[in-house]
């Protein structure tokens, strides 16, 4: 398991309980010694015991050419940099699983498509969904969807993570799971925009459904199928990271609407808010194919200093009416 943040840990924790030999590769040596020492995480998760059974490891000299899975839980700026330190090591036929929600910033490339620089795609999966770490590491139900181009792979690894408190779909629309999970984090922002002007129910509710709109319109553009965004990846993710108080960017948005700069919500909350690093790059991606966006645009414009959030919902309100 590739990254030690919150997300990381959680999903080591459960594969450890579920009894796979599990390895947390932390970045900080410190962080590992301490996770192998004393069965937590001093970062991330504190609170949360560690099975003993959990092994960890520094990602310097982390030994993978042996691991069955390699997953990765690492922010989407970093990804495609870990990969390449880690691309030697790995073994030849490792699966490998993001559980990244977000795009490359530089390239716009989904995490699957960066996989695919050191593996072909029978060996990539994707998962995604309402899970906050929080919730997953203490054993609160949760369900999630697996996908890959090999539905073999995907049912495999379905079956290696599903647990008692953890019930996983598997899929084959990898597309489709990728840009719900990044798309869903620009929408958490906005909702988080929403809360922090002090707006009620009818504005989240507003942002939620015309959310999944470009969320879909999205998804149709680059060959996603539908029945994906009324799933768990699409509108069960999207509603968690719009209406919980555990969903960082619906935090982070918060923040932005009270002012605070961009740059400094991450040091603020203590977490990466992934819906910060890609909402650029999907309005980008969306701009390079003609898709119009219209909340994307708005979260950039807040992000990017460029207006207020009261501005940006002026623009929102008084785009010209349409047909639903």
């Amino acid at each position: 398991m590739i990254g030690g943040g919150s997300w990381g840990t959680a999903f080591a924790r459960l594969l450890a309980v579920a009894g796979h030999e599990t390895t947390l590769v932390c970045r900080d040596r410190d962080q590992a010694h301490a996770v192998a020492t004393h069965h937590r995480n001093p970062r991330y998760l504190f609170d949360v015991e560690l099975p003993a059974t959990l092994g960890a490891a520094w990602l310097d000299d982390a030994e993978l050419s042996s691991a069955e899975l390699v997953a990765m839980a690492v922010p989407s700026r970093g990804f495609a940099e870990t990969l390449e330190l880690l691309a030697p090591r790995l073994g030849d036929d490792a699966a490998l699983l993001s559980l990244t929600k977000g795009l490359d910033p530089a390239t716009h490339r989904r995490m699957s498509e960066v996989l695919e620089t050191v593996a072909p795609r029978d060996r990539i999966a994707v998962l995604s969904g309402p899970n906050h770490a929080e919730e997953v590491a203490r054993d609160y139900p949760t369900a999630s969807v697996l996908a890959s181009d090999s539905i073999d792979l995907a049912r495999r690894l379905q079956a290696a993570v599903s647990t008692s408190r953890l019930r996983v779909y598997a899929s084959t629309d990898v597309v489709g799971v990728e840009l719900c999970a990044a798309a869903k984090n620009v929408m958490g922002l906005a909702a988080g925009v929403s809360d922090g002007l002090g707006f009620g129910d009818n504005a989240k509710a507003a942002i939620i459904t015309r959310g999944m709109a470009e969320m879909a319109r999205m998804g149709e553009a680059f060959g996603a199928k539908p029945r994906t965004y009324s799933g768990m990846a699409g509108m069960g993710d999207l509603v968690a990271t719009c209406t919980s108080q555990l969903s960082r960017n619906r935090r982070a948005g918060e923040l932005l609407a009270k002012g605070v700069p961009s740059d400094w919500i991450e040091q603020e909350i203590g977490q990466v808010a992934e819906g910060l690093t890609t909402a650029p790059a999907l309005r980008d991606l969306a701009r390079g194919n003609g898709l119009e966006l219209p909340i994307t645009e708005a979260v950039c414009s807040v992000a990017d200093g460029t207006m207020t959030a009261l501005e940006a919902l002026a623009g929102l309100m008084a785009r010209e009416p349409v047909e639903e």
